[in-house]
């Protein structure tokens, strides 16, 4: 029996990586592809800065088709809705079923993403969807995941977060007001290592930078 096919909506972050983890342990659901947003001014993936080199090396890991949907810089939302809704059509016509997001409990992007999707033959999926996170951070780290926090809002987290290691440490310096995923947008990461992986990748930290009030930690292959 052929299984549904799906797509991960690839952030290059621990949240995307460990649903796809946890889809392919499920086994319910084919994963044959990554789709990410790329801003095309600057070659990194949106929002989390992270560059295309280490993306294309993400999905090389992770044995998975890379999908790239290019975006300007600032990004109009009718801009940035109609590649996207030229993706969904192309997954579409390609025999995908289902979309793998990893949000975990803010309502409101659920429901867009829910709204966006209905009525063009793909269905949702949120494997990680209302976790405690603190439990699911242990079990992110215990599943052998590593990453480094790309990004961080400055309004909640210092400049010196941005290039850390995602690790207990890390976890224990949050201020009490930070979710341990960062899924109020605190902090977004990059992962080299886990299940989800054939092998590590071998990326370093680089140069950290300020801009619109977020810290960059710029990370590096080699």
């Amino acid at each position: 029996m052929s299984r549904p096919k799906a797509l991960i909506s690839w952030s290059s972050g621990k949240d995307s990586a460990f649903a796809l983890h946890e889809v392919r342990r499920a086994g319910e659901l084919e994963v044959v592809g990554a789709l990410t947003t790329v801003t095309e001014t600057f070659g990194r993936v949106s929002i989390h800065g992270v560059r295309e080199e280490i993306l294309r090396a993400q999905c090389e890991a992770a044995g998975l088709p890379q999908l790239t949907v290019r975006i300007p810089y600032p990004c109009p939302n009718e801009v940035y809705e109609a590649r996207m809704g030229e993706a969904v059509s192309q997954a579409v016509r390609d025999g995908i079923t289902h979309m793998i997001f990893g949000d975990l409990f803010l309502a409101d992007i659920r429901a867009y993403r829910e709204q966006k999707l209905a009525g063009t033959g793909i269905t949702p999926v949120f494997p990680l969807w209302e976790r405690p996170t603190e439990e699911l951070a242990a079990a992110m780290l215990a599943s052998g995941l590593e990453a480094y926090l790309a990004t961080v809002d400055l309004k909640k987290l210092p400049a010196e977060f941005a290039g850390r290691t995602f690790d207990a440490r890390l976890l224990a310096d949050l201020p009490a007001s930070v979710d341990p995923c960062g899924e109020n947008g605190e902090f977004h990461t990059c992962v080299v290592a886990g299940p989800m992986f054939k092998h590590r990748l071998a990326v370093t930290t680089g140069e950290r930078v300020e801009r619109d009030g977020y810290a960059y930690c710029d990370l590096v292959i080699g």
